[in-house]
């Protein structure tokens, strides 16, 4: 069976998609957040983080040639930016501690 014929993988990755858009809708309206919504949503969104972390590493070392050729999309994508996936998560990792010190602050 290919990688992306396993119910698990599909399963995932649309949850990982679901998730994903509705933190996405949801974070526009972040400034509005009190502290403890605030706290939510970074929570939230570290949760994902990890979960997404995860599933790229399923790709990693998958040997289906599909899996491979995604993996080497993403790195081809984020190329263009001057940025490996490693790089990625830790931007996002750094934002998240960020946003973390200011809610820590707010108080």
């Amino acid at each position: 069976m290919g990688f992306f014929e396993s119910d698990i993988v599909q399963q995932e990755a649309k949850s990982l998609f679901e998730d994903y858009q509705s933190l996405t809708q949801l974070g526009s309206e972040y400034g509005k957040f009190d502290r403890e919504g605030k706290v939510i949503f970074i929570q939230k969104m570290e949760e994902m983080m990890d979960r997404y972390r995860v599933f790229m590493k399923r790709f990693e070392l998958s040997d289906d040639f599909m899996a491979k050729m995604t993996v080497e999309q993403l790195k081809t994508q984020l190329g263009q930016f001057g940025m490996t996936p490693q790089q990625m998560f830790e931007q996002m990792n750094q934002t998240l501690e960020r946003m973390k010190r200011e809610v820590e602050t707010d108080r």
